[in-house]
């Protein structure tokens, strides 16, 4: 069976996003994503609210673009997928982990209001190519009778109406 590793968040930045350079020359952007659940309480009857950031990181033309136009607070829409990647402590040589997304779609959400000129969706994949498809057939339009002309006196006779409701 096949595995499916997908991320949508829709959140607010929580800071300006950072892109730095890799030595090929390779955009990286990295950012922070606070998403909010909201939730009634149950014992307490109280609205309770929980943030989670998540850590996402964007290459290439895709990177250039977050750190051009994303600001702190920005709303923005990201696809993408989880990765753990595995570095050294400095201080101390202990390994340690660090999951996060890796986007490769992007939609900058909210108006000018928010920092931005309005929403923008970008896309780190390759332009893809149209497939070619064969022309579907269509069946041949009806005709339809044309409507009669009401009876002089410019009432329509009711009792010609249909009561039953089609649904």
């Amino acid at each position: 069976m096949a595995s499916v590793n997908k991320v949508i968040l829709v959140g607010n930045l929580g800071r300006d996003p950072e892109v730095r350079y890799s030595p090929d020359g390779a955009a990286i952007c990295n950012m922070s994503i606070a998403t909010t659940s909201t939730w009634k309480d149950k014992a307490s009857g109280e609205r309770r609210e929980e943030t989670e950031w998540h850590r996402v990181v964007m290459y290439n033309r895709l990177a250039e673009i977050a750190g051009e136009y994303l600001k702190k607070g920005r709303s923005v829409y990201i696809e993408g997928r989880l990765k753990t990647r595995k570095w050294q402590d400095k201080d101390t040589g202990a390994d340690r982990y660090s999951t996060e997304i890796v986007a490769d779609q992007m939609q900058m959400l909210g108006g000018r209001e928010d920092g931005g000129g309005g929403g923008g969706g970008y896309d780190d994949a390759p332009a893809r190519q149209p497939q070619q498809r064969a022309p579907a057939q269509r069946p041949a339009p009806q005709q339809r009778p044309a409507p009669q002309a009401a009876p002089a006196g410019g009432r329509s006779d009711l009792a010609d109406m249909d009561d039953d409701i089609p649904f």
